[in-house]
Order: structure tokens, then C-alpha cells, then sequence
């Protein structure tokens, strides 16, 4: 808008410049003209003078020359007239310093010349021929400060007329002038008016598609209110709700005659323990004229609970009234507890099949567990026989009794402890974080395996790394892990070649605060692309396996906080490592609480 309120002023600044000198030149006209009237005033006064004055010469003289009365008029009335237009022509001039001068001393001189005529015409009988030269002399000159005026007075005149020429070129310059300035303005009005009624269209079009806008948005609305597919409501930010659909209606229970009669509020419909997170949600529309969503639950008609979720925001920044949106959480709520429901029996089904699978797998090590137990017990009959030697010699000897009876508890605890690792395994118990040192997990897991091991010609070597700090796991489930990964490492390297059966495992730490386990074999490798299936339930590559065992292995370490992952060995064979997180996972349930989304975490490389 800043360009025609420029165009604008500047025409307002000519039309006031124009005015100005259009006042201007009215002015200096009307002067002029006064002036030229004048001028033409004193003109006519001398004309007339001058006539008076011939005719009185002429009577005067006449008489002189001839002494005829009949030359002469009336006495004293050319004198007056004299008088009279003398005295005219110095009211006339009067503003004219000069003029006024000079009819001043004209007037002085026919007031003397017509006292001597008048003298000379009385003594005319005497001496008339010289009297009316005299006569004629005097009246010269009186005419000719009548011309000299007259002179001043046409010279004005002309230029007094000059003038009036120039202020009539400047009036058609004003005039041309006011024409442009008129034109200018009548455009840039009409200019005006065109964006002015362009403005009114496109506001009156932008009105039209504003209101088609809300009318179609108070459709959409009222179709969403009419349609029930969640409960809507309108209400007072005090609490009183004055509008509701039916599916609000259906979801507490009330009719319309209830909502008529304004026996549903807020307040009563909210249980008391819910009225904090209501004082929270006025206050967020107070403030910011919404409410996020939010789950509470709401009083039914018959008293019942029903658990919903409401949103909502205000109408307007001043108003007190907004719209709310509720939805019936009954469902959601059954489907999550059926879901609960679903996960503890999936769990413990999944438990049960962990379970299966260290009997299953310890079915596979009887001979390893067999030599286990009976190397201790085997050296304990020895060293018993031992003593009972010791006692029999003569005299006994006492010493080595105590020493043989060390070495018969010692393996005695030995077998005692191979059996509690066995009895723990096959347990179906509940799952337990303690404190466990990982090293000495793979001691006693490589301990039960080294029959297997000894059997299929597997030479298994460790390297553990010193001083690594102990890690809250499930012992139990740990040694599960460790055992699967042997036996799988065991069986997949029966095919090859012996002299080149060999099982390396290694602990170490990490950079991100994790323990790593590897397990290193030379079998005959994976293959790349089902590598990312061998952690999915139910995929096997053996054809007696059930597929359950290295799921079964990752759901397990996931639910430390850890990873399983498996890549190929070089030259040959594969590589299937795990990490254990230090610091322990508070937010994941210990044990097999997480085996129940084992399916959820796979297929994953």
C-alpha cells in the first residue's frame, strides 16, 4: 500500500501547489484589472478635461477675438465642470505619487488661468486681440500637462496590460496544470478504486471459501460426531458436560434424558484417585488449550468401572468450552491381559523346552558325566584303600592315614560337585542371578564336555583372559549357552578330517564395557546366506535337531542384555560369540523371562 499513498501525497502537493498559485494569480488578475479600470478611468477624466478645456478655449477666445456674447454660454458652468473634473482626476490619481503631483499642480494652475481669463474676458472691450493670445498661451499649458499625464497614465496602462497578458499565459499553465493534476488524480482514483474492488472480490471470494471452509469443516465434524466410532463430548472447562454422541452415551451408560438433565460431570464420573490427573489436564488447557491424551477411568451408570482414554482441547483462547474425545480402553485392556496371559504361557512352555534341551543335551554327554563322577570316585576307593593299608602296617602310620582320608574328601567334594552342576542343569528351577565368574563357568561346561570331546577327537583348547570381573547372570542358563555351543561346535566337526577337529574358546573384554565369549571351530563353515536363520525357531541344518537350541541360546543371552551373533572362520569353519554386559540389566526380567519374545527377536545376524 506504501507506493499509492506516495503517488497520492505527491498529487495532494501539486493540487495545494496549483491552488496556491491559482489563489495567486486570481489575486494578481483582479489587481490588474483594477488597475487597467483605473488607468482607463484617468484616461477618460483627462479626455474629458482636455475636451472642457477646448471648449472653453474656444468660447473664451472666440468672444475675445470678436467680443460676440453669443460665444459665450451660461458664465460659470465650463468653470465648474473644469473644477469638478480637476477634482476627479486628483481623487482618480491619488495612490500615484506623481499623478497626484501633477493634478495637484494642474488643478492649481487652471484655478489661476480661468481667474485670468475670466479677468481678461471682463477687460476684453480694451485689449482683445492680446488677451486672447495671452488667453491661448495659458491654455497650452494646461494642455500640456494634460498630455504629459495622459502619457504616464497610457504608459501604465500598457503595462498594466502586458502584465494581464502574462498572468493569462499563466492561466492556461494553471489551468493545463490542474487539468494533469485532475487527470492524475481521477486515474490514480480510478486506480484505487479497481484495487479496491479487487481487494473487495478477492476478501468477498475468500469470505465466500472461508464460510464453504467451515461449512464443510462443521460437516466433517458433525459426521465424525454423528458416526460414533469414538465417544465426543462438549463441555464446560468447570466440568459440566452439555453435549455428548451415543457412543459417549454407551460408554458410561447414560441417555439423553440423563444429559438433559445435567447429571453428567466430570467430577462425578472420574473416580476419586483419578481427580489429580483431571486438576493436571484443566491445567494444561488453561495454559495451552489442549490436553494430551491420557488413560483414566470413568464411573458407568450401575456403579461399574470402565477404563478409557481422553483428549481434548478449548474452543478458543477466551473460551471456557472445549471438545473431548474418549475412547473405550475395555477391549484393549482384555486383549493386553490375554496377551499377558499368552506371554506367562509361552514362557513357561519355552521354559520347559529349555529344560528338555539341557536333558536332552546332557542324554548326549552320559559317558562325559559318567567319567566325571567316576574319576573321583574310583581315586577315593583308591586312596581308601591306601589308608586301610596305612592302618594295617606295623606300627601305623598315623600320618599318612590323615592324608590319605584328605584326599578321600577331596574327591568325594569333587563327584559331590560334578553331581550339583548335573542335578542344577537338569532342574526345572526358577531362574536366579548371582554373581558368576565367567571363566570358571567355561572350566566346569568344558569339564563336563571332555568326555565328548575325547570320544569325536576334538582337540579343545581355552583362552581365558586374567582378571575379569564376575557378571550377574543366571549360572544355570549361562552353562546352558556355553553347553550348546560345544556340543553344536562337536558335531558339526565329525566330518572332518581328523588332525583337524579343533575347538578354541576365549574370553575377553571389550571396549564397551562387555565380556566376550568366542567359540572357534574348524568345521565345515556356514553358509552365507542362512546364516541370518540359524538363530529362528525351528531351523535346523541336522537332521535330528529340533531347531529350538540356538534360539533357545540367543533369547537367553538377550535377556542378559547381551548379543549372539555367528561369522565364518578362516580358513575354515565358524565363529559364534556372545557378550555379557558388566553392569546388570535392571529393566529385563532374569532368566527366561525374556524367552516368551524369542520369536519376536528373530530372524536377526
Amino acid at each position: 500500500m506504501r507506493p499509492p499513498i506516495l503517488v497520492s501525497a505527491v498529487l495532494v502537493a501539486l493540487l495545494a501547489a496549483t491552488g496556491f498559485f491559482g489563489l495567486r494569480y486570481w489575486q494578481e488578475r483582479q489587481a490588474v484589472i483594477l488597475a487597467i479600470e483605473h488607468d482607463r478611468q484617468v484616461l477618460e477624466t483627462l479626455d474629458r478635461l482636455r475636451t472642457i478645456i477646448i471648449d472653453l478655449d474656444g468660447e473664451r477666445r472666440g468672444y475675445l477675438l470678436t467680443l460676440d456674447p453669443s460665444y459665450l454660454k451660461a458664465y460659470g458652468v465650463s468653470d465648474e465642470n473644469v473644477r469638478r473634473e480637476s477634482q476627479g482626476l486628483q481623487a482618480l490619481v491619488a495612490s500615484d505619487p506623481l499623478q497626484s503631483l501633477r493634478a495637484a499642480h494642474m488643478a492649481l494652475i487652471i484655478s489661476a488661468k480661468l481667474r485670468e481669463i475670466d479677468e481678461m474676458v471682463k477687460t476684453a472691450a480694451g485689449a482683445s486681440g492680446l488677451a486672447a493670445l495671452a488667453m491661448i498661451r495659458a491654455m497650452d499649458d494646461i494642455r500640456t500637462q494634460i498630455d504629459l499625464m495622459a502619457d504616464h497614465e497610457r504608459y501604465l496602462l500598457v503595462d498594466r496590460e502586458r502584465h494581464a497578458d502574462a498572468l493569462d499565459q499563466r492561466r492556461t499553465w494553471l489551468i493545463t496544470t490542474a487539468v494533469i493534476v485532475i487527470a492524475a488524480f481521477a486515474a490514480m482514483a480510478f486506480a484505487l478504486a479497481r484495487l479496491e474492488a479487487t481487494r473487495r472480490r478477492k476478501a468477498t471470494e475468500e469470505n465466500i471459501q472461508l464460510y464453504s471452509d467451515i461449512e464443510e469443516r462443521d460437516r466433517k465434524i458433525r459426521r465424525l460426531f454423528d458416526s460414533n466410532i469414538i465417544g465426543i463430548i462438549i463441555w464446560e472447562i468447570e466440568g459440566q458436560i452439555f453435549e455428548a454422541n451415543d457412543a459417549f452415551l454407551r460408554i458410561v451408560g447414560y441417555d439423553r434424558e440423563d444429559l438433559a438433565a445435567g447429571r453428567l460431570d466430570r467430577t462425578g464420573l472420574t473416580p476419586p484417585e483419578w481427580h489429580d490427573v483431571d486438576a493436571r489436564n484443566v491445567a494444561s488447557l488453561r495454559a495451552h488449550g489442549i490436553m494430551n491424551p491420557s488413560e483414566k477411568e470413568y464411573f458407568r451408570k450401575d456403579g461399574t468401572r470402565i477404563p478409557v482414554m481422553i483428549g481434548g482441547a478449548m474452543f478458543g483462547e477466551h473460551s471456557n468450552q472445549g471438545v473431548g474425545f474418549v475412547l473405550d480402553l475395555t477391549g484393549l485392556k482384555r486383549a493386553e491381559a490375554e496377551a499377558r496371559e499368552n506371554e506367562r504361557r509361552y514362557r513357561e512352555a519355552m521354559m520347559e523346552l529349555a529344560h528338555a534341551n539341557r536333558v536332552s543335551t546332557l542324554g548326549q554327554l552320559t559317558a562325559s558325566i559318567a567319567h566325571e563322577i567316576s574319576q573321583p570316585i574310583a581315586a577315593a576307593v583308591t586312596n581308601a584303600q591306601a589308608g586301610l593299608d596305612w592302618l594295617g602296617a606295623q606300627p601305623s602310620n598315623l600320618k599318612q592315614v590323615q592324608q590319605t582320608l584328605d584326599y578321600i574328601i577331596s574327591d568325594g567334594m569333587r563327584a559331590s560337585e560334578v553331581i550339583d552342576r548335573i542335578r542344577g542343569l537338569i532342574k526345572n528351577a526358577p531362574p536366579k542371578r548371582e554373581s558368576v565368574q565367567i571363566n570358571r563357568a567355561v572350566l566346569e561346561v568344558t569339564a563336563l564336555t571332555r568326555g565328548e570331546v575325547l570320544k569325536n577327537r576334538v582337540a579343545m583348547r581355552t583362552r581365558l583372559e586374567d582378571g575379569l570381573p564376575p557378571v550377574q547372570v543366571d549360572r544355570v542358563q549361562l552353562q546352558q549357552v556355553l553347553l550348546n555351543l560345544i556340543i553344536n561346535a562337536i558335531e558339526a566337526m565329525r566330518g572332518a578330517a581328523e588332525g583337524s577337529r579343533e575347538l578354541l574358546i576365549t574370553t575377553a573384554r571389550d571396549g564397551s564395557g562387555s565380556i566376550v565369549v568366542s567359540l572357534r571351530d574348524t568345521g565345515p563353515g556356514l553358509d552365507p546366506t542362512k546364516v541370518d536363520r540359524l538363530f529362528e525357531p525351528l531351523y535346523t541344518t541336522k537332521p535330528e535337531g529340533m531347531g529350538m537350541g540356538l534360539a533357545i541360546c540367543r533369547s537367553i543371552v538377550e535377556a542378559h542384555g547381551g548379543r549372539l551373533w555367528a561369522t565364518a572362520n578362516e580358513p575354515r569353519g565358524a565363529i559364534f560369540q556372545f557378550t555379557l554386559p558388566l553392569e546388570p540389566v535392571e529393566t529385563i526380567p532374569s532368566g527366561h523371562a525374556s524367552l516368551a519374545s524369542a520369536g519376536s527377536h528373530l530372524p536377526r545376524s
